[in-house]
């Protein structure tokens, strides 16, 4: 079955953004390898959402912030379906709400490791997959960035900022590189979502507070994110690359 449909790794697809990237590509008849870190039972979810929906998909463990898991990632990719036609670099971490001069150099060297580090070297594999000099059919890489990279997120968390500044400098550099090879790159900048990653970051009650002051004043969805992924991915952006695409209710 997956002989006839193109392949998709979601980063972090377990939860939140990710989870509804995973399920909408499936219902749009991508066969999707759902990777998490450590939330096993999460993950299990959206594969078993999607199989029970007609669809196709996988787990793949791993941990993007070390060479091991991407690593595990793209084995799983190879060894299900020998093949790969799309990239959605969704993982990423929020951290405490610090100024600069609080935060710890452990705090940035895993903010940077799996944000930037691990998009760029997935990157790096779905290319050695995609590429037609790496004699791939092509495909489509889809970065998940964050107005955070516009704003600075002073006073809250500007290491984040910077980690998701990096990944519109990648992406812009990379669908460039990428341009004569078949492969189109390009970014989604989430505003305020509603999902936990509020709270992982200590800030539960963030899409409450921040409601007021987004133009449409509302947060978004992570519905809505994932739908301008999945238009990014398929062949109606098919002269689109290098874009990076505000999803923020006009923050």
């Amino acid at each position: 079955m997956s002989d006839m449909r193109p392949v998709l790794v979601v980063t972090g697809g377990s939860r939140g953004i990710g989870a509804a990237i995973s399920l909408s590509a499936a219902h749009l008849g991508w066969a999707v390898v759902v990777n998490y870190a450590s939330n096993r039972s999460e993950a299990d979810k959206v594969v078993g959402s999607i199989r029970d929906a007609g669809g196709e998909a996988c787990l793949a463990q791993g941990d993007v912030g070390t060479t091991d898991g991407i690593a595990s990632i793209f084995s799983v990719v190879d060894k299900q379906f020998g093949r790969l036609d799309g990239l959605v670099n969704n993982a990423g971490v929020v951290d405490m709400p610090q100024r600069i001069d609080e935060m710890s150099p452990e705090r940035l060297d895993r903010m940077f490791r799996i944000n930037v580090t691990g998009s760029v070297l997935c990157a790096a594999e779905a290319v050695r997959r995609m590429s037609t000099r790496h004699g791939g059919k092509g495909g489509a890489i889809v970065n998940i960035s964050s107005m955070a990279a516009v704003l600075g997120s002073a006073g809250q968390y500007v290491d984040y900022a910077a980690s998701k500044g990096a990944i519109d400098s990648f992406t812009i550099g990379l669908a460039r590189e990428l341009a004569t090879e078949s492969v189109r790159v390009n970014a989604v900048r989430p505003g305020i979502v509603d999902t936990q990653i509020h709270a992982s970051g200590g800030l539960p009650d963030r899409v409450r507070d921040m409601s007021s002051a987004i133009p449409l004043q509302r947060a978004g969805t992570a519905q809505e994110i994932a739908d301008a992924v999945l238009y990014l991915l398929s062949p109606s952006a098919s002269y689109i690359t290098g874009a990076i695409l505000n999803v923020s209710g006009g923050r």
